[in-house]
């Protein structure tokens, strides 16, 4: 007989998803607690489709591109500074500025659920059955195809009101909505750019 074990993984920290006139999106993950340490990694999609991957180590790219769908993958020093309401992240060839606004009422709404509820996978199994009715494109489980389950837990979220990104020095264009959806896996970051903090797991069955 065969058995099967299910392994969990938990990320704890920051999603950050934008849009920029040109059509790039890119969501950037700063995550302070993981399997894998500390990182941060950035996943882009440009207007033709392109994926991209930058990681900051093997160990990064090899979990997370097993994890989602890219068309490359990229080992590059990433790093993040934060300053009061502004992110500056370096990844290789890519810069970034953020400015982060206000907490929307749905911000409100999430910092007020408790966290051990709002990561229990009762409670993001029925968050994802409002999310795919009020935030087009926006799952809270699924699977890239991957084998992989992954649960997104929102614990927070504030408006992004700025930013700046250049790719290999050239200017991106003002900041824009995350459009058309990005496909690294079963659902989008929300339409309206943000900065979201959020658990999530990631089940792996063995």
């Amino acid at each position: 007989m065969i058995t099967t074990t299910t392994t969990v993984d938990r990320f704890g920290g920051w999603i950050a998803g934008v849009g920029t006139a040109s059509g790039l999106r890119l969501v950037i993950g700063r995550w302070v607690d993981s399997p894998l340490g500390a990182f941060t990694d950035v996943m882009l999609e440009w207007r033709g489709g392109h994926r991209l991957l930058l990681a900051p180590d093997g160990r990064v790219a090899e979990f997370v591109a097993g994890t989602y769908r890219f068309d490359e993958v990229a080992v590059v020093e990433v790093s993040v500074t934060v300053h009061g309401d502004e992110w500056h992240v370096t990844a290789g060839p890519l810069t970034v500025t953020l400015r982060i606004g206000r907490r929307p009422p749905l911000g409100w709404l999430l910092r007020a659920v408790p966290p051990t509820l709002a990561t229990a996978p009762g409670w993001i199994a029925c968050v994802d059955v409002i999310a795919r009715r009020v935030l087009p494109g926006v799952r809270t489980r699924g699977s890239a195809g991957s084998g992989r389950e992954e649960l997104y837990a929102a614990l927070d979220l504030r408006r992004i009101r700025g930013a700046q990104v250049h790719w290999h020095g050239a200017d991106q264009g003002a900041l824009a909505p995350v459009a058309p959806p990005l496909r690294f896996g079963f659902g989008s970051t929300p339409r309206t750019p943000a900065l979201v903090r959020a658990v999530t797991l990631v089940r792996t069955r063995r």
